[in-house]
């Protein structure tokens, strides 16, 4: 059996530059088992520009922000398998995968790095009732079928779902010749970031139906119309406010999954608000020798952020591999009032070995905030924002001198200033 210091499941953005920083910090007997023909991941389908403006310093598409990764793996003489499927990991850092020019094969490592990713939320997975007919689609599937395949799916489009992937679609339909009729969302406020808000609905004049969500959908063979219903504050549909649209095709962004079926067999603690794995500040996770990173983790709005927090699991697994020493006793970063999760949310007081950077999202839209972290009454830090929503994340640094001295668990939460 073959033996790793280091094996990376997943060779998208967050694979890559967990890779990338496990060489740049000594390791180099490391392997990248990606699943698809190309890594780079969902960048590769993603040909807007937007990315890298806190990695480069300049608006790079999906496609460049990869291969920049791509080729500094190739410069670093990383081995990333491609057309690889991994199959199982075991908790003691087996791994088994398979590849047309390999076939079945299991490896063994000191450590393993999870940068699975997400999946896209089905139509199953949400209230909407009527046929099963052709013309409904994710927002990534529809991404992917425009912008790898070149195949338009529809030419009078409605979009359920505000999130980022969607509202870009609402842009690319219209620019390639689609009406997009409109944008509903569940709740009352948009789940994209406001550039996007901006730029993909309002410079097309493309309504936005917030409070808003689509119940039933009407065609035999292809879709030819939708339902959409106002919801009241438990998300419930409103008799009386149906609203009909003639469309040939619905595109549901209705959130992002992490996929972590692989975490689940072996029984990594799991986060209920991220769906992803609890993580320390070294990225482990609650098996030792086995890191977690990227969308597989919490889902991110910026892929700077996936590619910043896989480097840093890069560097958490390089400190494991060179130095597993005892680190301490761990103390938990809770997600307090209006915060609805912390990413990382465990620290070993007695190993920090510099700052940590907190990433943490708040469950609703609030102005006028602080930000605090405090631990056994004491506020070891405090940030004031005029604007705080939840579709971007948000990062709260905190100093090693700080953390070093912790006994008692640490609460992140958001106040209104009155």
């Amino acid at each position: 059996m073959k033996h790793y210091d280091a094996v990376i499941i997943g060779g998208g953005s967050a694979g890559l530059a967990a890779a990338i920083s496990l060489k740049e910090n000594g390791i180099e007997n490391i392997v990248v088992l990606e699943k698809d023909s190309e890594a780079g991941g969902i960048l590769q389908q993603c040909i807007h520009n937007g990315f890298g403006l806190q990695t480069f310093k300049e608006q790079l598409s999906g496609p460049a922000y990869a291969e920049r990764f791509i080729k500094k793996a190739a410069e670093l003489n990383v081995d990333v398998r491609l057309n690889t499927m991994v199959t199982k990991l075991t908790a003691d850092k087996q791994v088994e995968y398979v590849n047309p020019d390999e076939g079945n094969v299991t490896v063994s490592a000191d450590a393993v790095i999870l940068a699975v990713g997400c999946y896209e939320r089905p139509r199953g997975a949400i209230n909407i009732t009527g046929r099963r007919c052709a013309g409904v689609y994710t927002a990534g599937q529809a991404q992917k079928y425009l912008n790898i395949d070149g195949y338009l799916v529809g030419k009078k489009v409605f979009i359920l779902g505000s999130g980022d992937i969607g509202l870009i679609m609402a842009r690319r339909m219209t620019l390639e010749g689609a009406k997009v009729l409109g944008v509903a969302e569940i709740m009352p406020y948009s789940n994209g970031l406001p550039r996007n808000i901006k730029q993909c609905l309002e410079d097309f004049d493309i309504p936005l139906y917030l409070s808003h969500t689509v119940t039933e959908v009407f065609g035999k063979d292809r879709l030819e119309k939708i339902e959409l219903m106002q919801v009241d504050e438990n998300k419930t549909p409103i008799s009386g406010t149906e609203q009909y649209f003639e469309a040939d095709t619905l595109l549901l962004s209705v959130g992002l999954i992490p996929e972590n079926h692989l975490s689940d067999e072996i029984g990594i603690k799991m986060d209920r608000s991220t769906k992803g794995p609890v993580v320390d500040d070294h990225y482990m996770t609650s098996i030792d020798g086995i890191f977690a990173c990227g969308n597989g983790l919490h889902v991110h709005d910026l892929v700077d952020f996936v590619t910043m927090q896989a480097a840093r699991a890069g560097a958490g697994a390089a400190q494991y591999l060179k130095d597993r020493k005892d680190r301490g006793k761990p103390i938990t970063v809770l997600a307090g009032e209006k915060v609805g999760y912390t990413v990382p949310s465990v620290v070993y007081p007695e190993d920090v070995t510099g700052d940590v950077e907190f990433f943490f999202r708040t469950t609703e839209p609030l102005d006028n905030v602080v930000i605090k972290a405090v631990s056994g009454g004491n506020e070891l830090r405090s940030i004031r924002k005029r604007k705080i929503i939840p579709s971007e994340m948000e990062r709260l640094l905190l100093k090693k001198e700080l953390l070093s001295e912790l006994r008692e668990d640490v609460v992140i939460s958001v106040e209104v200033i009155s």
